[in-house]
């Protein structure tokens, strides 16, 4: 018998040590935080002239506290993520990591948020950034995700509140413009979460999670996201209306907003998973390119 590589040898204790990292960078949810950032980080430009340490400070302590409350969902959504095939092979789950590790995990980095943010940044952003974790841990997962159909109307307060944090990191607190970010978030979430449900009814409806799709039916799911595609689009106009942003926000909120109702209602006359997909990709990149016009009608 040949006699194995000494390679294949050393190779293997690494293997191990990357697999572990990447399980916990897993549960901070990596893809869902780089839209928190962006809104983060644009809102900080919005708000004034940041340092890059600062805007680097503000956006470590947004990780934390998102990445804390992501690690506490994986733990607590443990049963029913591995009974449906999008999220089976996540690691607690799949039981690369316990579920008291991964609780433990993320309460250590919600602590550390609130040390850095505090320290580096101030106090308000700390506590805001804490309220995050809090509202998606025990608002959202604990308490409505498996009880209302609402669940993702009043528990995405919590993924609103990055631009807030923002505001405060740059400014020391919070007004109406910071306002008017949050609301835009909070009322951007139902339409781009519903569009992700109507794809995943099935898998929602087998492990008893009463998302609009199940309880309501898809007819009305694709109703209420035109409805709140529209008033989206009335929410988005507050900046301008106020005078904290000027033609260049108008022009893209308008154009950005109205194609955002057109997939809506492409949506809702064809009932379709291609429509339901495409809408649902477009608004991850709507809200992205929302913000980017926000600086950019700031800083011209």
């Amino acid at each position: 018998m040949a006699a194995p590589r000494a390679g294949a040898i050393a190779l293997s204790p690494l293997a191990g040590v990357r697999q572990v990292v990447a399980d916990y960078v897993t549960l901070t949810k990596p893809r869902v935080q780089s839209l928190l950032l962006f809104t983060t980080v644009t809102t900080m430009l919005v708000a004034g002239s940041p340092s890059l340490q600062l805007i680097l400070l503000t956006c470590l302590g947004g990780y934390l506290s998102a990445g804390g409350a992501g690690a506490v969902n994986h733990a607590f959504d443990r049963d029913i993520d591995a009974r449906m095939a999008r999220t089976a092979d996540r690691p607690v789950p799949a039981g690369r990591v316990s579920a008291r590790a991964a609780t433990i995990f993320g309460c250590v980095l919600a602590a550390l948020s609130v040390i850095e943010l505090t320290v580096w940044v101030n106090p308000l952003s700390a506590a805001l950034a804490l309220c995050g974790f809090l509202g998606y841990v025990f608002v959202y997962t604990v308490w409505l995700k498996r009880r209302t159909p609402q669940n993702i109307v009043i528990g995405g307060a919590a993924g609103a509140v990055p631009p807030l944090v923002g505001w405060a990191a740059v400014t020391g607190g919070l007004d109406g413009m910071a306002i008017y970010l949050f609301a835009i978030v909070f009322f951007w979430t139902p339409p781009h979460f519903w569009a992700l449900s109507l794809l995943m009814k099935d898998e929602y409806e087998r492990v008893g999670v009463p998302m609009l799709p199940v309880v309501r039916g898809e007819v009305e799911t694709r109703r209420q996201i035109l409805l709140y595609t529209v008033l989206l689009w009335a929410v988005t106009q507050l900046p301008f209306c106020a005078g904290g942003l000027g033609g260049i926000y108008l022009a893209g909120s308008l154009g950005l907003g109205l194609a955002f109702i057109y997939g809506a209602y492409r949506l809702f006359r064809r009932a379709d998973r291609r429509s339901a997909l495409q809408l649902y990709l477009f608004s991850l990149a709507y809200l992205a390119a929302l913000f980017a016009v926000m600086v950019l009608d700031a800083r011209i």
